[in-house]
C-alpha cells in the first residue's frame, strides 16, 4: 500500500528545533535521552539505562560479581566512535552525569509544549482513504493502515493493533538489537584483538627458532671445520716424516756416490801410471778400496708403493646422508629440548644425551665408516 505524506505548516524556528531534537537523540534507543544522561570519557552521551543495557551485554557474569563488595567493573565500548569505556566496580552508576544535555532536554520540552513554536508534525495518510489517518497496524500483512482499510477494505479479515503499542514494541525490539549488536562487536574486536597477539606470538617464536637453528647449524660447521683441521694436519705430518725420511736415503747414496766417483778417478789415474814401480805400489791400497766400496750394502730404499697416502681415506657419503636427514623433533620435549633435531629416524631422547658432539662425535662417526685403514704408515729400513 502506497501512503501520501502530509504536512503541517511550520510555524515559527521549528527548522532550528529540528535540528536540536536530531542532537538530543540517543544512539541507541532512537529516542531523546532520559535523564539521567551520563557522559563518556570519549565526550559522547548516552541514557545511563542505555549505557547500562551495553554494559549487561558485554559483561554478562558482572551481574554475579556486581555486589557492592566487588572489586572491579567491567568494559564496553561507545557505540559512536568505538573508544573503549573502562567502568570501576559501581558500573555505568560510577560515570559523571552531563547535566547541562539534561537542562537543554527541559527547556527543548518547554519550547516545543508552546503553540507558537510546536514542531511541524508529519502524518502519514491512506493512500485508499485520502482524508485518513494512519492509525492501526495490520499484523496479517505487516504493514501500517488505516480503520476504513479494516472496516471496508483490503485488511477487514486481518488481525490489526493499535499503532503506538506497535511503533513502541518495534522500537524496543530495535533498541534492544543494537545493543546486541553493540555488544557482539566488542566480543568480536576482542576475538579479533586476541588473533593479533596470536600472529605476534608466531612471528616472535619462529624469530627465535630460526636463531636456535643457525645457532646448531653454525656449530655443527665449526665442529666439521675442527675435525678437518685435525685430519689435515695428521696428513702432514706423515707427509714430513716421509719425505724426511726418504731425503736421509738420498743423501746416504749421495755421499756414497761421490766416495765412489773419487775412487774411481784415482783408479783411472793409477792405471795410467806408466811405471810399473810406481803402479804396483799404489795399486794394491786402491784394490783394497774398491773391494772394501763394493762390500758396502746400500740395500736401504723405500718399500714399493711408499710414496702412497691412500690410507687417509674418510668415508663421508654416510655422514652427508645423515646430514640430509636432519629433520625437527616432532615428539614432545621439555622446553630446554624444544630448538633441537632428530635425525631422519627419529632417536630417543635418552640416546641422544649420551651421544659424545663436536670432534668426538665426528671421531667416532669415523672410526665405524666402511673403507677406513689403518693410520700407521710402512717406513723403508734405515
Amino acid at each position: 500500500m502506497n501512503f501520501a505524506v502530509g504536512f503541517k505548516p511550520m510555524l515559527g524556528d521549528s527548522h532550528s528545533m529540528d535540528s536540536l531534537e536530531k542532537q538530543l537523540i540517543c544512539p541507541i534507543c532512537l529516542e531523546m535521552f532520559s535523564k539521567p544522561v551520563v557522559i563518556l570519557p570519549c565526550q559522547h552521551n548516552l541514557c545511563r539505562k542505555c549505557a547500562n543495557d551495553i554494559f549487561q551485554a558485554s559483561n554478562p557474569l558482572w551481574q554475579s560479581r556486581g555486589s557492592s563488595s566487588a572489586s572491579s567493573g567491567g568494559r564496553f565500548r561507545c557505540p559512536s566512535c568505538r573508544h573503549e569505556v573502562v567502568l570501576d566496580r559501581h558500573g555505568v552508576y560510577g560515570l559523571q552525569r552531563n547535566l547541562l544535555v539534561e537542562n537543554i532536554i527541559d527547556i527543548y520540552k518547554q519550547e516545543s509544549s508552546r503553540p507558537l513554536h510546536a514542531k511541524a508534525e508529519q502524518q502519514l495518510m491512506c493512500d485508499e482513504h485520502e482524508d485518513e489517518k494512519i492509525n492501526i497496524y495490520c499484523l496479517t500483512c505487516e504493514v501500517p493502515t488505516c480503520s476504513l482499510c479494516k472496516v471496508f477494505g483490503a485488511h477487514k479479515d486481518c488481525e490489526v493493533a493499535p499503532l503506538p503499542s506497535v511503533y513502541k514494541r518495534q522500537k524496543s525490539e530495535l533498541s534492544d538489537g543494537v545493543a546486541m549488536l553493540v555488544a557482539g562487536n566488542d566480543r568480536i574486536q576482542a576475538i579479533v584483538t586476541q588473533m593479533e597477539e596470536i600472529c605476534k606470538a608466531i612471528e616472535e617464536n619462529s624469530r627465535r627458532q630460526k636463531q636456535h637453528l643457525c645457532q646448531r647449524f653454525d656449530s655443527l660447521c665449526s665442529s666439521l671445520e675442527e675435525r678437518k683441521k685435525e685430519l689435515v694436519q695428521r696428513i702432514s705430518r706423515e707427509q714430513e716424516e716421509r719425505v724426511s725420511h726418504v731425503r736421509s736415503l738420498i743423501r746416504q747414496y749421495g755421499e756414497h756416490l761421490e766416495i765412489a766417483s773419487k775412487l774411481v778417478e784415482s783408479a783411472i789415474q793409477a792405471m795410467e801410471e806408466p811405471q810399473m814401480a810406481a803402479y804396483l805400489q799404489q795399486s794394491k791400497e786402491l784394490l783394497k778400496k774398491i773391494t772394501d766400496m763394493s762390500k758396502v750394502s746400500m740395500s736401504s730404499r723405500p718399500e714399493p708403493g711408499y710414496e702412497k697416502m691412500d690410507h687417509f681415506f674418510v668415508n663421508v657419503d654416510y655422514l652427508a646422508e645423515m646430514l640430509r636427514t636432519i629433520e625437527f623433533q616432532t615428539d614432545s620435549l621439555g622446553e630446554d629440548d624444544s630448538d633441537g633435531f632428530a635425525g631422519g629416524d627419529g632417536g630417543d631422547a635418552g640416546a641422544d644425551e649420551d651421544r659424545p658432539e663436536g670432534p668426538e662425535a665426528l671421531e667416532e662417526a669415523e672410526a665405524v665408516g666402511p673403507r677406513q685403514k689403518p693410520s700407521s704408515s710402512p717406513h723403508g729400513q734405515h
